[in-house]
């Protein structure tokens, strides 16, 4: 894993932003697209907001989801209203936005239809681009939390988690995280400082631990890296 540490958590989601534009306008060279999906939580929104501002062809982009509370569409929780404002600084249209369809009545039929919407785009098995994935205090990342069973769906590249919080949440599989060409962490905040260290040490009894780590990079700041091995990180 490659390490990024910056001052404060809003120079790290602008290193994110800018590696964010990098790679796209690398992969749109290279493959004539661009799908990227987004982990929700509090982190990625400004990294969001400034890549927006960033000059790619956005005309080639394809943005998914990483995981999504099922909630109805109005609900507080829900990840997407945050991903579409976050992004509308962009070029990007609605239709180039796919949402986890977590409102389906038939929600195990949902995520079959959701990772065949993924196929659609980049083939069988879906390789996406990237996948930007947070860090949780408990090691969880997407919505893979400790004990949970989606841990170990091997079958499936988009499943169901138990409820967490009240709510079940449509999620990555891990097989779907470790298929990507690039994983992008953005992980800021002084609580988060010992998981992260764990978590760079390769800590497989972490969720986050199992996510392969030879094509990722991490984005974190001081406060998030003050446990890391200096030798670590630039």
């Amino acid at each position: 894993m490659k390490i990024e540490v910056f001052e404060n958590p809003e120079q790290a989601s602008l290193g994110a932003a800018r590696f964010l534009a990098a790679e796209a306008r690398e992969s749109i060279v290279a493959r004539g697209q661009f799908l990227a999906a987004f982990s929700g939580g509090i982190s990625p929104w400004p990294m969001l907001e400034a890549w927006a501002g960033e000059k790619v062809p956005w005309e080639n982009v394809q943005i998914g989801q990483v995981d999504e509370r099922v909630a109805p569409a109005d609900a507080p929780e829900r990840n997407l209203p945050r991903l579409r404002k976050a992004l509308q600084g962009s070029g990007l249209h609605s239709e180039q936005i796919h949402a986890m369809p977590v409102e389906s009545t038939d929600l195990g039929s949902a995520v079959h239809n959701y990772a065949l919407a993924l196929q659609m785009i980049v083939g069988i098995p879906p390789a996406l681009d990237l996948i930007h994935l947070g860090l949780g205090a408990d090691g969880h990342t997407a919505s893979l939390f400790p004990g949970d069973p989606v841990l170990e769906v091997v079958e499936a590249d988009v499943a169901l988690t138990r409820v967490w919080n009240g709510l079940r949440r449509m999620t990555f599989t891990l097989p779907m995280l470790n298929r990507a060409r690039r994983l992008l962490w953005l992980v800021t905040g002084a609580e988060k400082a010992p998981v992260l260290a764990s978590l760079v040490r390769g800590n497989a009894s972490l969720p986050a631990g199992r996510v392969r780590q030879d094509n990722a990079i991490l984005f974190a700041d001081r406060a998030a890296a003050q446990m890391l091995p200096k030798s670590n990180h630039h």
